[in-house]
């Protein structure tokens, strides 16, 4: 069976990144950091994050400034994780918002009832069995049921 894992950073949380890189430097106007900033976010929107790193790349040239370059190497060392592109086409979620928001409805209020006790094994389970379910991918979850008791048997 083949899990499809997508890694991706947070759209609005990248964005803020740029913002405290376009905060470094200080020979820029505000209104020049606001024009740069909407111009790095458009391109990472559309999934051109080489071109954001060469810019960046290329402001930090020189720089002995730690907090420069700690925000340049958060865009290298992540560089795989902003396909925003690829999200957008896909109709998928580019922030968390969705994620949490998942976790309090599925996690809060089905797991977190008044009266209502788990073991931490138990509760996982569950929400295993219960985001297949809701993935419509209950056929996966009865093969491995069948693969796990043909096992026991052999």
């Amino acid at each position: 069976m083949k899990f499809d894992v997508i890694e991706l950073i947070d759209f609005y949380h990248a964005v803020e990144h740029l913002h405290a890189f376009a905060k470094l430097q200080r020979r820029w106007t505000e209104k020049e950091r606001k024009r740069w900033c909407r111009a790095q976010r458009k391109q990472l929107k559309a999934g051109k994050i080489e071109d954001v790193i060469k810019v960046l790349k290329g402001l930090a040239k020189g720089s002995k400034n730690k907090l420069v370059r700690r925000e340049l190497q958060y865009f290298c060392k992540n560089k795989n994780r902003f396909k925003y592109d690829e999200m957008c086409t896909s109709g998928l979620p580019m922030g968390s918002g969705a994620i949490e928001s998942a976790i309090r409805r599925v996690v809060n209020l089905r797991l977190k009832s008044a009266s209502m006790y788990w073991k931490e094994q138990t509760a996982t389970e569950m929400l295993f069995l219960r985001s297949y379910y809701k993935a419509g991918r209950w056929k996966d979850i009865e093969e491995l049921a069948y693969l796990g008791a043909a096992e026991e048997v052999a």
